[in-house]
């Protein structure tokens, strides 16, 4: 094989290097930043809720409880804030756990009822043994699983 021809296939194989390394880092700049583009969108289709009196806190769950998983014995006080679970540093319970999501899932109040929501997980939301694909109340003491991580919602 001649140099010139040696050269350019070197050339060549150079390009193509460099064109799947800026191609990756494409593809990973619009996955960080799609979550917080679609909590803007999500967010900005919610209207306000209005003011409701408050309701008797009697027999309402107040933590969340890691039942199984390298966090187990693990509890987040509950109140007024949504609850993210998810391995982004972010996240209110922040998992080591290969099979969960960065922005996996969220807990929050509505109505006075503790409602989760996937986030878009690869591996999916489980409550029980079902797999969760809107928002749905969690009862109190259902297994929640994300990743290999079990969730119960204790009084």
């Amino acid at each position: 094989m001649s140099e010139l021809a040696l050269t350019l296939l070197r050339l060549g194989f150079l390009a193509a290097l460099w064109l799947a390394v800026l191609l990756t880092i494409g593809v990973l700049r619009r996955d960080l930043r799609m979550p917080r583009e679609a909590r803007a969108a999500v967010a900005a289709a919610r209207p306000p809720r209005p003011a409701k009196p408050p309701r008797s806190k009697r027999g309402r769950p107040s933590s969340l409880v890691v039942t199984e998983g390298p966090l187990t014995g693990t509890v987040i006080p509950l109140g007024a804030v949504a609850v993210t679970i998810g391995r982004a540093p972010d996240s209110t319970l922040v998992l080591d756990d290969d099979y969960a999501s960065s922005r996996h899932a969220r807990l929050s109040a509505v109505d006075g009822q503790w409602v989760v929501e996937d986030l878009g997980s690869t591996n999916g939301t489980w409550i029980d043994r079902s797999r969760i694909t809107a928002p749905t109340v969690l009862p109190v003491d259902a297994p929640l699983r994300v990743g290999r991580t079990t969730l119960q919602l204790r009084k």
